[in-house]
């Protein structure tokens, strides 16, 4: 855990979140500021600053981030209309809390391409 970390202390359940869904691995939760009807964050518990940072010991963790989005998007009622996952990294992509999380959009239509 990083002491300065905003969603470690969510992960750690120091700071309050409306979450969706949790693991021993990571927990799930609403974007404070959505930019789409549904969207949710989905972060490791394991204190991560940006995917530049991952390794090869970090890839089973990853791959379950993925397969933790798909089932949030069948229980959020968003997977057969669509939806789309993104996670950013570092300042120029659009990351601004600097601690791997996935973003889980959907509820309308997603243009291309992004940003």
């Amino acid at each position: 855990m990083a002491d300065d970390c905003l969603f470690c202390k969510i992960a750690a359940g120091d700071v309050s979140a409306d979450t969706v869904r949790e693991s021993e691995e990571w927990i799930a939760f609403r974007d404070i500021n959505p930019q789409a009807p549904t969207h949710i964050l989905v972060i490791p518990r394991q204190h991560i600053a940006t995917l530049n940072e991952a390794g090869p010991g970090e890839a089973e963790m990853l791959g379950r981030l993925l397969l933790a989005a798909k089932e949030i998007a069948a229980e959020e009622g968003i997977a057969e209309e669509g939806y789309r996952t993104v996670l950013n990294c570092n300042p120029g992509a659009g990351q601004s809390v600097f601690h791997i999380h996935l973003h889980v959009l959907g509820g309308r239509a997603m243009g291309w391409p992004p940003g």
